[in-house]
């Protein structure tokens, strides 16, 4: 897998359809004239994501009345993320990309460094998708904890 050009704001947001944690699927198209938070994360249920995806639920009702919708993107196939989804009560789409083709489209899977060794994986990423259809923010390597609050800061949520 080729590591893709990392997104910049301006840049046309790629296009993707995934199955959701029922199975259903989700289109980026879905959300046409609305902004939308994209963001990609590891692996459910595992402490920074759960953590990371806590924040956007806890955080929903305020981004909802700013007109922001949320998706988070992982590697996990649809019955894990169903469980995760109803273990910690998320209200947003989580959808599942185990071939990794949007990740590595949006450019957020591909070489990271942890624990000081380069590895490849899901880079924990965010992005901002204007009501065009461009990204407005794109942030890479984000930290799970305190991310949704200085998204919320940067856009005046």
């Amino acid at each position: 897998m080729t590591t893709t050009k990392r997104l910049e704001p301006g840049d046309r947001a790629p296009a993707f359809t995934l199955p959701d944690a029922d199975g259903n699927p989700v289109s980026l198209s879905d959300y046409a004239g609305k902004q939308v938070i994209v963001y990609f994360y590891p692996a459910a249920s595992t402490p920074g994501c759960t953590k990371q995806a806590c924040d956007f639920r806890d955080n929903l009702a305020e981004l909802d009345g700013a007109g922001i919708a949320v998706l988070g993107v992982s590697p996990d196939k649809p019955a894990k993320l169903a469980k995760f989804r109803d273990a910690e009560g998320l209200t947003f789409p989580l959808l599942s990309d185990p071939e990794k083709t949007v990740l590595a489209q949006w450019a957020a899977y591909g070489e990271k460094t942890m624990y000081g060794k380069t590895v490849t994986g899901v880079i924990r990423s965010t992005f901002l998708v204007d009501t065009d259809g461009t990204i407005a923010v794109a942030q890479y390597n984000v930290r799970a904890t305190g991310h949704v609050a200085k998204l919320r800061r940067d856009l005046s949520v």
